[in-house]
């Protein structure tokens, strides 16, 4: 059995082709959506502003540590598709940036 390790990552994407339906509910939102719910979940946590351009996702993902920091980053981009496809968004672009937590060096300051 390999080791788990647990991975922070950010997927960032752009919206594309929203409908009116999926603007409208989007910016009644958009409060609950900003810099204050940025938080690392294994649910997600979306973030976006009123120019409804660019999003963010912060995903938890645990994962074997022989499949290194791309499978997590895959693991977090089929959370998010799954995710944004089941509130009706559309979206492009996605792309990830992964922090392994279990090899992170952390400088303490004396």
């Amino acid at each position: 059995m390999s080791t788990q390790h647990t991975y922070r990552v950010i997927v960032r994407g752009r919206w594309d082709g929203l409908s009116e339906e999926s603007r409208t509910r989007l910016l009644a939102e958009v409060d609950d959506h900003g810099l204050s719910a940025m938080t690392f979940t294994e649910e997600g946590s979306l973030a976006y502003d009123r120019a409804l351009k660019h999003f963010s996702y912060r995903i938890v993902v645990r994962s074997d540590a022989g499949d290194g920091e791309e499978m997590a980053a895959a693991i977090a981009e089929d959370r998010v598709e799954t995710a944004l496809g089941e509130l009706g968004h559309g979206y492009r672009e996605l792309r990830s940036s992964v922090t392994d937590l279990d090899t992170m060096k952390i400088n303490y300051k004396r």
